[in-house]
């Protein structure tokens, strides 16, 4: 007995030794696999990709079934749910996802680290959603970056049926040590390549819109930018109309929204555009108002951005895909600058085209004053020359030559006067009048005739013609360039107004195939007709070369 007594202690020894031997040993492959694990998540530096491996990681080192990560939001909720462990049909038969109430906000009120036998024996429990997968043993700890707590690290059912111990709990901890500076450095690279994306499409907007790029050009390109910057699914920009009571999709990238209309007056969208602070809202939860555009839009995340700080120019509303996680308000504050530069472009893209009217505007001036001033006393002068030396000439056919040619100048300069009178129309005269009116119906016919038709005006036209007369003159002038467009096939088109000698006279001639013998009548017959409340004739006859003419004639 006294010799078995030794060999049992030392048995008990060398079982205690070996059990430490054993404990170093899982202590040596755990700070093993803890090491691989860190290099494994600081190794990426895209921020989903790292917050997804952190979850992995900690599931591996602890042999548990279940792992999430829980980012928390400005709101004190949880802003974004990263789950590793469930199937794609297990996340679909979820019907609620995570806020941060019950036991994951006791780790958002109180982070710090917390380890349960069972979930449900927690006072804190809130219980599971329908169709969620039943979970016992869990480990919770905080991740902190720079003494700010960036989120939770969530464990649930460790295999085996085990429970979760110190050992775990020093492992985890350790983990969430390493991944704050890994997600430090993930947050720092992405907000650095966000920014330089952010620069580099900020200058390309302000590059398209100050080099004449039209406006639905750039905010096509603008959409299509913003979108790729924040990972959207569609992107839209709404602008008010001339009312200001309805915003009208102006552009699109994603879907084909474009023509889409939103009430300004009890719509989420409106409310951004009166108030000029943006919304975030999160699907899941509701917009919390009518929403008619993001109906429109695919159910996730979204958020309505003011297009322009102080004059607010419209609302961009970026939208991702449902199950993805919300806009951080790195992202928000990102997308507001970039919406800001892009309408501070818009701003000085306007009055770029503002200054370029005024400087056209003051060239036709000019050009107006030099054809009056020099250019018609000079052919007048000519002619007044001419006229005396055709009482000099003894031979007939020389002296009707010469009044030939003074015939010739002053259709000259009655055409010059017409041009004089064309270009002041287009620095901003009275544009009602009955000059600016015909000359706008005649750009207006140059789409559908392919070029433009000849105008000329004698007389004083705006002033000699009463308003009632000059309604029925635009109507005939429209009435006869849309024959001339259904009908004439012509290459040339003249347009004379006249009011001289007590009458106005209109004369619509072009060079076409004329009017043939089955031609409907009825446009012609409501020409007589204005023609005969005035006392006046409409007369519609051939051309000597070819072609039609329609005169009509009123007095004044």
């Amino acid at each position: 007995m006294e010799h078995l007594f030794p060999r049992m202690q030392l048995d008990e020894l060398l079982k205690e030794l070996q059990s430490r031997l054993e404990a170093v040993l899982t202590a040596r492959d755990g700070i093993h696999a803890l090491l691989e694990a860190v290099v494994s998540i600081g190794r990426d530096l895209e921020i989903e990709t790292v917050l997804r491996r952190i979850v992995e990681a900690a599931i591996s080192l602890v042999d548990c079934r279940y792992g999430a990560l829980g980012v928390i939001g400005d709101d004190g909720q949880l802003a974004q749910f990263i789950p590793v462990g469930l199937t794609e049909e297990e996340i679909t038969r979820i019907t609620e996802w995570p806020h941060g109430r019950g036991l994951l906000g006791l780790l958002i009120a109180d982070p710090h680290t917390l380890r349960l036998e069972n979930i449900r024996d927690a006072e804190e429990s809130y219980g599971f959603p329908d169709g969620h997968p039943p979970m016992h043993s869990f480990l919770g700890v905080p991740i902190r970056v720079r003494d700010e707590v960036f989120g939770n690290l969530y464990l649930t059912e460790k295999n085996g049926g085990r429970q979760f111990d110190e050992q775990d709990e020093l492992i985890i901890t350790a983990l969430a040590t390493a991944a704050g500076v890994a997600i430090e450095n993930a947050r720092l690279y992405e907000e650095t390549r966000r920014r330089e994306e952010w620069l580099d499409a900020s200058g390309k907007i302000a590059r398209e819109l100050l080099f004449g790029t039209p406006t639905a050009d750039a905010l096509r390109s603008f959409v299509a930018r913003a979108r790729h910057m924040v990972g959207g699914a569609v992107a839209v920009v709404a602008v008010p109309d001339a009312a200001g009571t309805t915003l009208e999709v102006e552009a699109a990238d994603g879907d084909d929204l474009t023509g889409l209309r939103v009430p300004v007056a009890d719509s989420l969208t409106g409310s951004v555009f009166t108030s000029g602070e943006p919304v975030v809202v999160n699907a899941l939860q509701g917009a919390g108002q009518p929403s008619p555009l993001l109906d429109q839009l695919p159910g996730g995340p979204a958020v309505l951005i003011p297009l322009g700080a102080e004059r607010v120019r419209g609302v961009v509303v970026v939208v991702k895909t449902p199950g993805t996680s919300p806009f951080t308000p790195g992202v928000i504050r990102m997308l507001q600058q970039f919406a800001d530069q892009a309408a501070l472009a818009l701003e000085l893209a306007d009055t770029r085209r503002r200054a370029e009217q005024f400087g056209l505007e003051d060239d036709r001036a000019r050009i107006a004053r030099d054809l009056h001033d020099v250019v018609i006393q000079r052919l007048f002068a000519n002619a007044m020359t001419l006229i005396s030396v055709v009482r000099l000439v003894d031979q007939p056919d020389v002296a009707r030559r010469v009044e030939q040619t003074v015939d010739d100048l002053d259709v000259t300069i009655r055409q010059i006067r017409s041009t004089v009178f064309a270009l002041q129309t287009g620095t901003g005269a009275n544009g009602d009048g009955l000059r600016s009116r015909i000359i706008e119906i005649s750009q207006k016919s140059v789409a559908q005739l392919g070029y433009a038709p000849g105008v000329r005006f004698d007389g004083l036209v705006d002033t000699d013609v009463p308003p009632e007369v000059a309604e029925d003159a635009v109507a005939v002038v429209q009435e006869a360039l849309a024959n001339v467009v259904r009908h004439a096939h012509a290459k040339k088109v003249e347009v004379v107004v006249s009011a001289v000698g007590g009458e106005l006279n209109l004369v619509v001639a072009d060079d076409g195939v004329g009017i043939g013998e089955g031609s409907r009548r009825s446009g012609l017959a409501n020409l007589t007709e204005r023609a005969r409340r005035w006392g006046g004739r409409c007369d519609v006859r051939a051309a000597d070369e070819g072609g039609t003419v329609v005169e009509w004639v009123v007095g004044l």
